[in-house]
């Protein structure tokens, strides 16, 4: 059978994947994308958006309880854990279906099946009907990454999960073990805690969120302590012995071995590329520590192949991975091309409190070798976060002291990962502190606090 000629290859139908098809498409390409599982990648079906879902249920659940400071009267608090899942699965389940209408919309041809390259610029997609071979002049792998998983402390779906087990949970844990505490560790840390499992988790850095700026990892850790999470930081979890219905965990803690007992435990210790069984090494295609070695746009170094999202390194993010979607097909479309920078983007975490953060820490900012000017403002401060019950938390902002730049900024409380945009937007386009003052920021709104902070780096603040 003759091979189907394409414009554009597109491997993988997570965020970066799909994005780069749909962009292809609109700029006059005629575009293929390979999917072996489900259009919407990891992040729409296993990842960002059930997460989310899931993540809802608790913060209501956790409402209800608050319920009498609002001047309300609830009785028979409850949840029904099937129901929360079930309405996860189902929001899945609709954007995915969205994402093939997209497809279809955009006149993108999908395949569904295992993606191989036997050569430059040729696909071969094994799916359940037979093989596919399809040529492109240009290619984009977008493959993505899945749940790294460390010797011994491998998962089994009964007793350790990974976020794919914890997404679809065979039990209620009583008392769970969390390894990890980035962003998947600590968000399925918060959900389960919120529900009333009895929850610890391990860190082998020296605080929890370790890619946070350290003064909003500490307040993180008094807040998730406050609610009854136990925080192991400097630990290790050497061992799991397995038993009927509980693991005995051997926690390494200042040179020495504590054993603990749980009925369920998560690991969150990272992630690994999807770069195997594609035939990259046969094309050249150089691989570092599972991730695919790019510039810094996308290019692989193989004339026509492309590597963008997870696959091509941190920041693992999925807004970071259509971005880079974008500029791909634009770069093949000959169109000018903006590159990807790391620093802006930000990151998010819905935990309870959120934490959201763009650009440079404090810590970073002082090792680049800037002179900074850092201002702070509390949510105890603001009107409309004392209306909301919401108080807890603090946004913090740091300057370039010579040049008014927007070096940093980082958040802990409530919504703050929508408020972090204002800032990502003000980094996009230089804005200086004096922007940022000048700027009038509505009343009463969560976002004043982000005006006060920037007041406060520079001893103007107003309700501090």
């Amino acid at each position: 059978m003759a091979a189907q000629t394409f414009d554009l290859i597109v491997i993988g139908a997570g965020p970066g994947g799909y994005v780069a098809a749909i962009r292809g498409a609109q700029l006059g390409m005629k575009v293929a994308i390979v999917e072996r599982e489900n259009l919407g990648g990891i992040c729409l079906n296993w990842g960002c958006i059930p997460t989310k879902a899931m993540l809802r249920s608790s913060e209501v659940y956790h409402l209800m309880h608050r319920a009498k400071e609002f001047g309300l009267k609830v009785t028979g608090v409850d949840y029904d854990l099937a129901a929360v899942i079930k309405r996860s699965r189902a929001i899945a389940g609709q954007l995915s279906g969205g994402i093939g209408h997209l497809m279809k919309k955009n006149k993108v041809t999908v395949f569904m099946g295992d993606a191989t390259l036997p050569a430059k610029g040729k696909v071969t997609v094994k799916t359940d009907k037979g093989t596919e071979n399809l040529t492109a002049k240009n290619i984009v792998l977008a493959t993505g990454a899945r749940a790294r998983e460390l010797p011994g402390l491998e998962a089994d779906g009964d007793l350790v999960w990974t976020y794919r087990h914890a997404l679809t949970p065979p039990h209620m844990p009583k008392k769970l073990l969390v390894i990890g505490s980035g962003a998947i560790g600590i968000e399925f840390a918060s959900f389960y805690n919120t529900l009333g499992t009895d929850t610890t988790v391990v860190e082998v850095m020296d605080r929890v969120l370790p890619v946070e700026d350290a003064e909003i990892s500490a307040f993180a850790k008094k807040q998730f302590v406050k609610q009854g999470m136990k925080i192991m930081e400097k630990s290790m979890v050497k061992q799991l012995d397995r038993g009927k219905g509980k693991v005995t965990a051997h926690i390494e803690v200042n040179g020495k071995v504590e054993k603990m007992e749980f009925d369920t435990v998560i690991s969150a210790v990272g992630i690994v590329g999807n770069v195997e069984n594609l035939g990259l090494e046969e094309l050249g295609v150089k691989i570092d520590r599972t991730h695919v070695v790019t510039d810094e746009f996308c290019r692989t170094g193989v004339e026509g192949l492309y590597a963008i999202g997870d696959i091509a390194g941190a920041p693992w993010l999925a807004h970071k991975a259509s971005h880079e979607g974008v500029m791909v097909a634009d770069l093949i479309a000959g169109k000018h091309a903006h590159p990807v920078k790391p620093e802006s983007i930000a990151g998010c975490t819905y935990c309870y409190p959120q934490v959201a953060s763009v650009g440079y820490t404090e810590a970073k900012a002082k090792e680049l070798g800037f002179d900074i000017k850092v201002g702070r403002f509390p949510f105890i401060g603001n009107g409309k976060a004392i209306a909301l019950g919401e108080s807890e938390g603090m946004i913090k902002t740091i300057f370039d002291a010579k040049t008014g730049e927007l070096l940093g900024a980082h958040m802990i409380g409530a919504e703050v990962t929508e408020l972090i945009q204002g800032y990502v937007v003000g980094r996009q386009l230089e804005t200086t502190e004096e922007d940022l003052m000048n700027t009038v920021f509505p009343h009463p709104t969560l976002s004043e606090m982000m005006h006060e902070s920037v007041l406060d780096a520079y001893d103007r603040v107003i309700h501090m």
